[in-house]
């Protein structure tokens, strides 16, 4: 009787542990249909959810680092035609998106509208030097009435230029370069981001997610259009994906992020890169793939990007991105900082400049459960054009057409600590504890199961032998 009874009691233990297990193993589709529910909850973007409350504001801190490429041989390239040779100077620090969102308004459609206020606001401890430290760069106005007056008219920019005794390049200070200044050729204002202050980015119309989650952050309109009308082409023209600062929750690393810049004009992808710890938080790395700008030979689908065959070497020049239709007519071309993934001729024209991963790449640090955008660097070059003349007199000596680098700009943000050290506790520690439970049950169900299964057998050839003798 007491065998039957041991017996008994072990195949009981065998049996609640496989229950116990069984429970583990129950609670994870209940547990992750528990997350999905409170992540899609807090993720729309309407009032009252996390996602909102990160949205709408400007709490973030947002910096646009900003280096300048300072000429050293100027009068050489006027006189002799050398190539120009350049010193990186900076960084200058501004803080910028520090604006929240105006004119947030709901729409019938599950969409929302706003407007981004753009201003920059000088760091000075977090640069190298003052705003009014002097850079010998090129000249702004030279260079875009060069691209943008037709041979036939080059003297009498000519005349203008003599007589208002401008050259190829001019010294210049930070704020002046970046922010504005009055030229006395053009007789007006000239600057790489004049306007800036006080201006805006938008309207968007974004969609908040309500009726679908995986639409959460995606643009449906800027600017009232849900396409694009800088580029001849209707691939060119679509805007994809979401502004980059989230993206539908549940990110899938197998696949590439959509997003739209308007630095740039044009929707680009970010691919996985790796798997990442940000302040105790696991990340997805997103980097922005080498064939983004490369040439038409390469990848195909920047046909439509190649505006001026004259200027890219007949759309065979990598690298570079002709944005002047959306730049009011500003003859500006962007790449990334060095030419990074540009063509070699480019960095043979410009002397000193020397490309790095590390430094000059895009990336982005997604959190994969929520899609929040937790740190990100935008790295951009701003590049002008020149090229010869016989009747320009400060461009007789060129050679050939110059794309030249004037300044590149790094973007960058990260969470700080304490909404880091929330977003652990509402969502990492829960997602933890409940994997904890889960794996814990499973674990000591598995446990109990085994070991009352090995002594159930035991005792019953310990029995069998008794019986025998």
């Amino acid at each position: 009787m007491g065998c039957c009874n041991r017996r008994c009691g072990l195949i009981a233990g065998a049996v609640f542990g496989a229950v116990v297990a069984v429970l583990g193993g129950v609670l994870i589709p209940v547990g992750n249909s528990v997350i999905e529910g409170t992540v899609e909850k807090e993720a729309v973007i309407e009032n009252g959810t996390t996602a909102y409350d990160n949205w709408a504001s400007a709490e973030a801190q947002v910096y646009r680092q900003f280096w300048f490429f300072d000429v050293q041989n100027a009068q050489e390239v006027l006189q002799k035609g050398a190539n120009p040779v350049v010193v990186e100077k900076g960084p200058y620090t501004y803080r910028t998106r520090y604006l929240a969102k105006e004119n947030i308004t709901f729409n019938p459609n599950q969409t929302v509208s706003y407007l981004l206020p753009m201003g920059a606001i000088f760091e000075p401890s977090m640069s190298v030097g003052s705003e009014e430290e002097k850079v010998t760069s090129l000249n702004l106005a030279v260079a875009g009435a060069y691209s943008l007056v037709p041979k036939v008219l080059h003297g009498a920019l000519e005349g203008l230029i003599k007589s208002s005794n401008s050259s190829l390049f001019q010294n210049r200070t930070v704020r002046e370069m970046l922010w504005g200044y009055h030229d006395p050729m053009l007789k007006g204002t000239v600057g790489l981001f004049a306007p800036y202050n006080g201006t805006y980015d938008g309207y968007y119309n974004v969609f908040t997610g309500k009726d679908d989650i995986s639409k959460v952050g995606i643009i449906d309109r800027w600017r009232g259009e849900r396409t694009l009308r800088f580029w001849d082409d209707k691939y060119c023209n679509m805007i994809n994906g979401t502004d980059a600062s989230s993206f539908p929750p549940f990110v899938d690393k197998t696949k590439p992020l959509y997003f739209f810049s308007s630095d740039i004009c044009r929707s680009v992808s970010a691919g996985f890169e790796a798997r990442l710890d940000l302040k105790g938080i696991e990340v997805y790395r997103y980097a922005l793939q080498p064939n983004t700008l490369a040439s038409p030979t390469v990848n195909p689908d920047n046909r439509c990007f190649c505006r001026d065959p004259k200027t890219t070497k007949d759309c065979t020049l990598a690298g570079v991105l002709d944005i002047s239709s959306c730049q009011d007519g500003k003859p500006i071309y962007i790449s990334l900082p060095h030419f990074l993934h540009g063509s070699q001729s480019l960095r043979e024209a410009v002397l000193g400049l020397n490309p790095s991963e590390e430094h000059h790449a895009t990336y982005l640090d997604v959190e994969p459960t929520t899609g929040f955008t937790l740190r990100f660097a935008k790295r951009i070059q701003v590049n002008m054009m020149y090229g010869p003349s016989k009747v320009i007199t400060v461009l007789k000596k060129v050679k050939d057409y110059t794309i030249f680098p004037v300044v590149w700009l790094n973007e960058t943000a990260v969470v700080d600590d304490p909404t880091a050290e929330r977003f652990k506790t509402e969502l990492v520690s829960r997602i933890q504890m409940l994997e904890m439970i889960q794996n814990t049950l499973m674990g000591t169900g598995v446990g109990i199961f085994v070991v009352c299964l090995i002594s159930y057998c035991v005792v019953r050839r310990n029995d069998n032998q008794s019986k025998l003798v």
